[in-house]
């Protein structure tokens, strides 16, 4: 294996990163740089095998992240109406890019 590479996670693992990780992760995944809520479960659910068959609470830490972090800002409603789309603030897109997730404020 190469240096530095880890196994991969088992299915039942739960992920070592924090919410505001998973859903950063998510959201620059994504071509538009923006995701709605449910694609923000649905990308997690798919990278993280762990959260596929566990109760839904997880849900509710990952709403919470999105609406109490300012990292996190609404960008713009899904064509159908349902739902914002969730999207990183300017100031911390750069460090979220590199994998830096440590809880800043945004510079406004």
């Amino acid at each position: 294996p190469t240096a530095g590479a880890r196994p991969p996670p088992e299915a039942s693992d739960k992920p070592a990163q924090s919410y505001i990780a998973l859903i950063s992760t998510a959201i620059l995944s994504s071509p538009e740089k923006k995701l709605l809520l449910s694609d923000i479960y649905q990308w997690i659910m798919d990278n993280y095998p762990y959260f596929k068959n566990k109760e839904k609470s997880w849900r509710n830490s990952v709403r919470h992240n999105l609406s109490l972090n300012e990292c996190f800002v609404k960008a713009g409603r899904s064509d159908n109406g349902k739902g914002h789309f969730w999207a990183i603030h300017p100031a911390n897109l750069e460090d979220f890019a590199k994998g830096d997730y440590h809880r800043r404020r945004a510079r406004r």
